[in-house]
């Protein structure tokens, strides 16, 4: 008896908790297609915010500019060194989830390099170069 209830009480602890179980791959790409969606809207968001705070400063807004088209040539090279092209179907139907994942994170670390621009630095960082003071 005591088997048989642990073994009900293990199922539906493993149930209520996966939130995934029972989730297609279709949509399971499709939650993390959501997710990096939503770290793009907020990395553009970040990058805009900067532009309008610093936009006085018109040789950082023109180096800003530069660096982000330099970063995104980066992070489409890490991707296609991450995933290069091979055949349709080579990575499998978890590839989409997997690319997914990947550019978002790439782009979050992105996002917390920028704010740094809003947030500022420490007074006191002999470092701080463009960045505005706390």
């Amino acid at each position: 008896m005591k088997q048989i209830l642990f073994a009900l009480i293990t199922l539906l602890c493993f149930a209520i908790s996966n939130d995934t179980f029972g989730q297609t791959q279709l949509e399971m790409n499709q939650e993390e297609e959501s997710n990096y969606l939503k770290a793009d809207k907020e990395l553009n968001l970040v990058y805009n915010q900067i532009l309008n705070e610093y936009k006085s400063d018109a040789v950082f807004i023109k180096n800003l500019k530069n660096a982000q088209r330099i970063w995104i040539q980066f992070r489409d090279a890490e991707m296609k060194s991450k995933y290069p092209e091979r055949e349709q179907g080579y990575y499998g139907s978890i590839h989409p989830m997997c690319w997914s994942i990947y550019i978002k994170d790439l782009t979050e670390e992105r996002t917390k390099k920028l704010i740094v621009w809003l947030t500022g630095i420490e007074e006191g960082d002999a470092c701080l170069g463009s960045v505005k003071m706390k």
